[in-house]
């Protein structure tokens, strides 16, 4: 690529918690937020929880001057949430959708019902490409007892992985959302230790915002204090990260976070802060040749490693929880099944009574009969449901658990020193702007 000078690139990322009818205020927001978008003219608008194609349209509409390109992505059965806006040109995009996303009998969560997912945009930047992915993960809900940690962990490995393998050719990397993951929750670190993805908040050297770039604050008045216990002032799940490539370099010279309320207005723009980062990307300025840089990459690299292990070891050791938990789920599913299905058949019994013994009387009242078959049937249909469900799940958590058992196999090895089983011309070098594996020290 040829040399270009500093690019300046402004993103902005917000979770608009657009539930209609349910969501407080929620026209009177998007109009808000729309407003906003249009005096800021930020680069890059990336959206979570936008749940109506309608609201999509409205803001659309509203930014068609300010950000004449965008893209909606559908997945599920209320939709992704996930919306992109951009003044740059979008060329190509796409949507993958996390494998395991809680459970559809927790309504009263959604998150199933959402298609959690994570969607990708290919887009010019003057002459530069830039992957960027905007994504929703599954929320915690309880601290303590996070029934969800599994499924999360499984969310941000398949994220990791997505990015790896869709970021090669790219100039730029970047990530906004609620990763619904405090900065050191495992999923969060196996992500950026995985990828190589740099944190906004803590790369800046100018902040302007809520005490430890939290997102979720007390002083929010659509949030209620206890769904941030035990974290009194707020927690920190939004995020843009970043990261460049062996042409580009890139850094965030300046963050800010809104701080709940909003100036001439009576309630805020959502129930999460929302997120500006101001990036900066120069051209990649090579090492001078016979400098010692390259011995200190390989042993940050080899530091690296060392840590990705143990990150991928934990990973793999809450992957089997679920594994476990997913396997008594199914075992008590088939015991209720079984005992549906004995139920059934002692009831048909039951019934044949009559025919076997000429002239005898029903046993007991037909009305009582059709409800215990009709409760019967119920327990069957519901039973193999979920017992399809579970075989799902634990198809799920078994393919990431053998895939984190593979990656932990070769980065030991290559720790160890030994070379991988490669084909014969695997010592020539990567094709131009092939990303380096998660072992291979930063460039």
């Amino acid at each position: 690529m040829a040399n270009t000078d500093s690019v300046s690139v402004r993103v902005f990322s917000l979770n608009c918690w657009g539930i209609r009818y349910l969501s407080k205020h929620c026209p009177q927001r998007y109009a808000m937020i729309g407003d906003m978008l249009c005096k800021e003219e930020h680069d890059l608008v990336l959206l979570q929880e936008v749940w109506s194609e309608k609201d999509y349209l409205s803001l659309k509409k509203k930014l068609s001057c300010s950000h004449p390109h965008s893209h909606y992505f559908k997945s599920g059965v209320i939709g992704s949430g996930l919306a992109i806006f951009s003044k740059h040109r979008i060329h190509d995009t796409f949507l993958y959708r996390y494998s395991l996303n809680g459970y559809p009998y927790m309504a009263h969560h959604g998150d199933w019902f959402g298609g959690k997912a994570v969607g990708m945009a290919v887009l010019s930047i003057g002459k530069l490409t830039a992957n960027v992915y905007v994504t929703h993960l599954h929320a915690e809900y309880c601290r303590e007892k996070d029934a969800y940690l599994p499924h999360r962990v499984v969310q941000a490995w398949e994220l990791q992985q997505f990015i790896r393998h869709t970021s090669a050719g790219a100039d730029v990397v970047i990530l906004g959302g609620d990763l619904n993951m405090h900065p050191q929750d495992l999923g969060n670190r196996l992500l950026r230790a995985y990828t190589g993805l740099r944190d906004s908040y803590s790369e800046t050297p100018k902040f302007d915002g809520c005490e430890d770039g939290m997102t979720l604050i007390a002083d929010n008045p659509f949030i209620s204090k206890k769904e941030l216990v035990p974290f009194e002032k707020g927690i920190r799940i939004d995020y843009i990260l970043f990261k460049g490539s062996s042409e580009m370099d890139i850094h965030c010279d300046y963050m800010s976070t809104t701080k709940g309320s909003v100036p001439d207005h009576p309630f805020p723009y959502s129930d999460h802060e929302a997120l500006t980062a101001e990036l900066r990307l120069d051209p990649h300025t090579p090492a001078e040749p016979g400098s010692d840089g390259q011995s200190k990459d390989q042993d940050c690299a080899a530091g690296k490693g060392a840590e990705l292990v143990d990150i991928l070891t934990e990973a793999r050791t809450e992957v089997k929880v679920g594994l476990h938990c997913a396997e008594r789920m199914r075992y008590t599913a088939t015991r209720t099944g079984v005992m549906g299905l004995a139920l059934l058949i002692l009831e048909l019994a039951i019934a044949a009574v009559p025919w076997l013994a000429l002239g005898a009387e029903q046993p007991f009242p037909r009305t009582s009969f059709y409800l215990l078959a009709a409760l019967c049937f119920a327990i069957l249909l519901t039973t193999f449901l979920l017992y399809i469900f579970y075989t799902m799940e634990l198809k799920s958590l078994q393919g990431a658990e053998d895939q984190m058992r593979l990656a932990i196999g070769s980065l030991q090895e290559k720790l160890r020193g030994f070379p991988l089983a490669q084909p014969h011309n695997a010592q020539r070098r990567p094709p131009e702007g092939q990303e380096p594996s998660a072992f291979d020290p930063e460039e």
